[in-house]
């Protein structure tokens, strides 16, 4: 694959992790939590959303042979899960759902930390990231290179995740609410084109392109 495919994988994971959406979540959740062990409950949930993911890339191709689901396949309902959550970013639902995860998260007193759940799965570590991974390791020559590069992109997207944890508090007052609308409903168009084009690829690989 070339250089640019890479970039287009990082914005893929990008959009679909969205690091910017976590930050007032991550914030919402760790509400008079000390700095210290802040940073601790940012560092856990990243690490344990990187092993999930990439379980999910290594083993994900696999998992698919077991069960007799092709590649084409997963690419279209790949396609089709990327796309809807494109559209929930765009009418904005998809920030409202994780901020009522949090607050539940937040009124259970029975939960104190909450790097396991809910910020490393399903907000970090979703279904739409499994499925990227997937996706992703799966394209190009599927050689050991490739899968490796993939992952690197993936723990460049996670440390971008690090970075919105270090700095949510003064990025929501430097955006406002608006700011934040703004750019998650760009981000919502990009993905809304990249699930487009995860379809289309999945339709030309199983043979059905002619049809369009």
């Amino acid at each position: 694959m070339a250089v640019a495919d890479y970039l287009t994988a990082f914005v893929t994971l990008f959009v679909v992790i969205d690091p910017i959406g976590l930050a007032p979540v991550f914030m919402a959740l760790t509400s008079g939590v000390p700095t210290q062990k802040r940073r601790g409950i940012g560092f856990r949930a990243v690490a344990i959303g990187a092993v999930l993911l990439t379980l999910f890339g290594l083993f994900g191709q696999n998992i698919l042979d077991g069960i007799g689901i092709s590649m084409p396949a997963f690419r279209i309902a790949g396609g089709v899960l990327l796309f809807l959550t494109a559209l929930d970013m765009l009418f904005e639902r998809r920030t409202k759902r994780r901020q009522d995860q949090g607050e539940e998260h937040a009124q259970d007193p029975d939960h104190d930390d909450p790097s396991v759940f809910p910020l490393a799965t399903p907000l970090i570590a979703g279904p739409g990231a499994m499925a990227s991974m997937i996706l992703l390791t799966g394209q190009g020559d599927g050689t050991a290179l490739h899968t490796i590069a993939i992952l690197g992109v993936m723990l460049a997207v996670l440390l971008c995740v690090m970075a919105s944890f270090a700095i949510a508090a003064p990025v929501e007052r430097l955006l406002g609410r608006t700011g934040v609308m703004v750019v998650t409903r760009l981000l919502g168009m990009l993905l809304a084109a990249l699930a487009i084009q995860f379809m289309l690829d999945g339709l030309h690989k199983a043979g059905l392109s002619g049809i369009l």
